[in-house]
C-alpha cells in the first residue's frame, strides 16, 4: 500500500494520480501499486511539479512494515529514530540521540 500526502497538487498531477490511487481527502492519495509504478509516478510528479512537497508512506519489508520518505518542503519531517520511522513536526538537529 502507498499513501502520498501532497501540498497544493496541480490539477494535471491530481488527475494522473487518480489513475492508480483514491483521494479520500484533498491531496491525500491511497493505493496499492508495485514499487516500480510508485517510483515512476513519484519521478513524474517531481519532474512536472518541482515545487510540490510530498510525504510518501509505502509498504516495506522491515520491522514496522512501511517506510517514509519526503520530497520538497513538507509540514512534517520523517525521522528514523532507533531504527523506526517517526513523523516529527519539529526536530532539533543538535539534540543528542539516545540510539
Amino acid at each position: 500500500m502507498t499513501v502520498i500526502i501532497a501540498n497544493d497538487t496541480p490539477t494535471a498531477i491530481r488527475g494522473m494520480l487518480k489513475r492508480w490511487f483514491i483521494e479520500p481527502k484533498p491531496n491525500v492519495f491511497v493505493g496499492t501499486v508495485n514499487r516500480r509504478t510508485r517510483e515512476k509516478t513519484l519521478e513524474y510528479i517531481r519532474r512536472n511539479a518541482p515545487g510540490i512537497g510530498l510525504l510518501v508512506i509505502a509498504t516495506e519489508n522491515n520491522s514496522q512494515g512501511f517506510s517514509i520518505v519526503h520530497y520538497g518542503q513538507t509540514h512534517r519531517k520523517p525521522v528514523s529514530f532507533c531504527g523506526h520511522f517517526l513523523v516529527a513536526e519539529k526536530w532539533d538537529d543538535g539534540a543528542e540521540k539516545p540510539c
